[in-house]
């Protein structure tokens, strides 16, 4: 969700694994340790798509995303991942949290926001995703 093309991908994952790596002396053991792998990975991911998008402009990654869609996945898919792609970075990784079937309590515990917040979070999320497809 956060790579457009396969070296992205491979690129984030290193960048993942070797915040991962750093960050583990400082691991308390207030949660489990998936949950903290999951929220390094989240914000590893999303600083990273910041900083591509700073270097390339929203509009290529778009236009790019847009390319190889259309050679990857049908219809649907391509519109769908084109809606998702243009929420923030926030509200994409709430989503990616929530359709991999996280417990609300574990979004909580991943995005560091209260579980109602994770509630009002997804409506609002749904309700924008809904807006956009009818536009």
């Amino acid at each position: 969700m956060y790579t457009d093309n396969p070296d992205d991908h491979g690129d984030l994952f290193q960048e993942i694994m070797l915040q991962l790596w750093k960050a583990y002396p400082n691991f308390k053991g207030q949660s489990k340790l998936t949950t903290w792998m999951y929220r390094v990975a989240l914000y590893t991911a999303m600083s990273d798509f910041k900083k591509r998008n700073r270097q390339k402009g929203a509009r290529a990654t778009h236009d790019n995303l847009a390319e190889r869609n259309t050679a990857e996945s049908n219809y649907e898919m391509e519109y769908l991942n084109t809606i998702i792609n243009r929420l923030n970075a926030p509200d994409r990784a709430l989503l990616a949290l929530y359709l991999d079937e996280k417990s609300y309590h574990q979004i909580s515990e991943i995005m560091g926001i209260s579980e109602s917040n994770v509630g009002v979070r997804l409506n609002r999320i749904k309700k924008k995703l809904k807006n956009m497809m009818t536009i």
